[in-house]
């Protein structure tokens, strides 16, 4: 029962981390339209809770060692729901942005205190990620797959469409508050519970470590390519000439294909090790798929090429922490590094992308510089590969 109350809350935590930002997708050019944004502050809908999580992950370890990592879970969880909510009252472009602020850092939070959490409370972590990457990738499906058909179901109110997820985040709060409610109040009394006691209260981030930044580097262009085509994938398929609904659907279909990979690819990695080759093998994929938005090929497609790419990286980025650690403090802490870092230069994506487009009138330029960006990522892979050291120090 513990083992099933813990993945549950898993589950439904890691649900949110994605849906603020992907319902906007498939109604941007409508949230343009109402509210008169230009192609680079549209972007910022998606760039900034992205530059968020770069900005505010440093601050999950103090949290975590503050308040319990449940506790800080259950608080960020409140605060994206009350944004996300909040977008049912938009009316101009500051208030919508100030909600995408808000939702990036309880979002920002979380993350690297669901790797402590994993870290802390299953026997095999690796295996467990994928469920976190699951979830993730699911709640990011859900978003890109329902704004339409929610916008028309509420009388074509795309706030109401937008506001609507935040539903996941208080449903989240019902599994999260039981364990909050548990522990005592005092920081000092938290600390036990999720985060076991290692000899070093005041856990750092490994700044001074050349291997965690070039884990970092790694996360970063990941991210970076991901990020850019959850914002643009979907105007990218529209400027080939198909609809808003269809466009939708074809992002959709990314985002699906990214869920069974993001299960079965870190218990294949535990099982049969040998990183470099799944990491160098995704990165493939995400490298063609790029190289086919650029052909006149079908993007129904090039998204699966692009789904696989996308989903088997993302669970391989969250595992590294977790894998190269030996304890809960150290996970979060290089985990907190490396989505800090790794954050701020993806959060430049969709922007990237975004003002080429608005300077060069087409999105094929973008996508020549992600593909050169996934070469880069690459070599990177070259070096991070199978070496697996048994600890990141932290100092």
């Amino acid at each position: 029962m513990r083992f099933a109350f813990l993945i549950t809350a898993l589950f439904l935590a890691s649900l949110n981390l994605r849906p603020v930002i992907t319902s906007v997708s498939p109604l941007l050019g409508t949230i343009q339209e109402a509210l008169g944004m230009s192609g680079s502050s549209a972007s910022l809908l998606t760039s900034l809770p992205v530059l968020c999580m770069g900005f505010f992950a440093p601050a999950a370890v103090k949290l975590g060692n503050r308040w319990g990592i449940e506790r800080a879970i259950a608080y960020c969880l409140l605060l994206i729901g009350l944004a996300t909510a909040a977008r049912y009252f938009v009316t101009s472009e500051w208030l919508m942005l100030v909600t995408a602020f808000l939702a990036g850092i309880g979002i920002a939070i979380i993350v690297p205190l669901l790797s402590g959490f994993i870290k802390g409370n299953f026997a095999n972590p690796s295996a467990i990620v994928g469920v976190y990457s699951m979830a993730m990738v699911l709640g990011a499906a859900l978003g890109s797959a329902f704004s339409v058909p929610l916008q028309n179901a509420f009388s074509h109110s795309w706030q109401a469409s937008v506001a609507s997820w935040s539903v996941l985040a208080f449903l989240a709060l019902c599994f999260w508050w039981r364990p909050v409610r548990k522990n005592p109040k005092s920081p000092e009394a938290a600390v036990p519970s999720t985060l076991p006691k290692s000899g070093n209260s005041s856990l750092k981030l490994p700044l001074s470590n050349k291997r965690s930044w070039m884990l970092t580097c790694f996360f970063g262009l990941m991210a970076f390519i991901f990020y850019s085509l959850t914002a643009w994938l979907a105007p990218m398929v529209q400027a080939m000439g198909y609809g808003k609904q269809t466009a939708g659907m074809i992002l959709t279909l990314f985002t699906a294909v990214q869920m069974p990979v993001s299960l079965v690819i870190p218990i294949l990695v535990s099982r049969f090790q040998r990183r470099m080759l799944w990491l160098i093998g995704c990165s493939t994929m995400e490298l063609i798929g790029l190289i086919l938005l650029q052909l006149p090929v079908t993007p129904w497609l090039t998204c699966v090429f692009l789904g696989i790419g996308a989903g088997g990286l993302f669970p391989m980025a969250l595992m590294l922490p977790i894998d190269e650690t030996s304890n809960t403090e150290e996970a979060s802490a290089l985990s907190a590094m490396t989505q800090s870092g790794g954050y701020i230069f993806a959060a430049l994506g969709p922007f990237f992308v975004g003002y080429i487009h608005d300077y060069a009138g087409s999105f094929p330029p973008a996508l020549i510089g992600m593909s050169i960006l996934v070469a880069i990522m690459i070599l990177i892979q070259f070096k991070i590969g199978n070496k697996k050291p048994k600890l990141v120090q932290s100092d």
